[in-house]
């Protein structure tokens, strides 16, 4: 019998690392690093500023990190794995990072590429693929939240163009946006607009005063009679076909990305209580503190497996969102408690932008109410085990 005389990685307990293939470990070390080099030492005082940190952007794109799972329009055609895992190393920095790279490529990217026209995807994907234009996704109504049907923003048919009026709320990107898909209701259903930033009649307004996401831009969409020509919308798609296949590929990536918001956290109080000496000794000597990390690690762990094993039935085309939602529901919930728990255990300091579980928490509020509250997806398991739709 073989006995282990090295320790595990604390951070991956199960060695998921040594289940992905020789592009995805150089896809999630690439980014790890671009992370811990470049990101990571932006994201607090970006945070603190209430700022994106634009300068990043650049950077993202060369290492083709904005629409990373197409196939073409200079994108780098990476499977669903290599996604999550920039998705996670993308979050272990900040949650508003990941953001933006998640409404590039699984809210605008994607459904350009899913349901445009040969056209539109020749002028956008490239462009976005290499940071030159951003997108943003208009879904979220003022009073809809997580009613998309109950959708009030509305187009008609003028000519050969549409006129579109409404609004959209908590829109990543929105101010920065050089165009925005926009899902509005008309005559012959929901459909899909790209709408672009100079049209008369559309207007962003970032949104302040938040305590979360603050290294992220969240806007208000406003669209007054604005003309969309008829080359502009979507043909691909009809219906909330299109806009809850795009919240499926958002969710796949939040999956990965909590973890790594967690992950950050654990190994902030892995050191911590390593120095910080009460009562004789380190916290970390402690059986209160030890159950504590571990049940992290519990959490951790479980998430890694989850969305490993999500990101494997993707790849393969056998993907349920009724799978998804239950890795968002689970990986979520637990990336929130680890990141109060780690607040908690770093006593006064951590309510200080010093150590990262403060910021990691409040951007979790936010992570786990978009892409569909938990409640949301609780119920979307549910009318999978009973075929009973409890919405409502």
């Amino acid at each position: 019998m073989n006995t282990r005389n090295t320790r595990l990685d604390p951070l991956d307990l199960f060695d998921v690392r040594s289940e992905l293939a020789d592009d995805e470990l150089l896809v999630r070390d690439t980014v790890a690093r671009f992370a811990d080099e470049e990101a990571i030492p932006l994201m607090r005082e970006a945070f603190e500023q209430h700022s994106f940190p634009r300068e990043l952007i650049p950077k993202v794109a060369e290492l083709g990190l904005l629409g990373s799972s197409i196939e073409g329009y200079d994108c780098a055609g990476m499977n669903s794995v290599c996604y999550g895992l920039i998705c996670q190393e993308l979050e272990r920095a900040d949650s508003g990072l990941r953001s933006f790279v998640s409404v590039q490529s699984s809210l605008v990217m994607f459904p350009i590429h899913a349901y445009g026209s040969d056209e539109q995807k020749d002028r956008w994907l490239p462009a976005m693929a290499r940071g030159e234009a951003i997108g943003c996704f208009g879904l979220t109504e003022p009073h809809g939240g997580s009613d998309p049907g109950n959708m009030k923003t509305h187009a008609k048919r003028d000519g050969d163009d549409w006129i579109l009026n409404g609004a959209k709320m908590w829109i990543t990107n929105g101010t920065i946006a050089d165009a925005a898909v926009v899902w509005a209701r008309t005559d012959d259903g929901i459909r899909g607009f790209i709408v672009e930033k100079d049209m008369p009649g559309f207007t962003a307004q970032e949104i302040e005063h938040k305590f979360s996401l603050r290294a992220s831009i969240t806007a208000g969409l406003f669209f007054d009679n604005v003309r969309v020509p008829a080359a502009n919308v979507l043909p691909g798609v009809s219906g909330l076909k299109g806009p809850l296949s795009c919240l499926t590929q958002a969710r796949y990536g939040i999956t990965w990305g909590v973890i790594g918001a967690a992950q950050a956290c654990l190994d902030e109080v892995l050191g911590y209580t390593q120095d910080r000496v009460l009562f004789g000794k380190p916290l970390a000597h402690t059986q209160t503190i030890q159950i504590r990390m571990a049940d992290m690690a519990r959490r951790i762990t479980t998430a890694q497996l989850l969305s490993l094993r999500l990101g494997r039935i993707k790849d393969a085309g056998r993907l349920s969102p009724s799978q998804v939602s239950l890795a968002k529901w689970n990986n979520c919930r637990a990336a929130i408690d680890i990141a109060r728990d780690a607040r908690d255990i770093l006593g006064g300091a951590g309510i200080s932008a010093e150590y990262v579980p403060i910021r990691h928490m409040l951007n979790l509020e936010s992570v786990i109410t978009y892409e569909g509250t938990e409640t949301v997806h609780q119920l979307a398991v549910g009318r999978e085990l009973t075929g009973v739709n409890a919405f409502g």
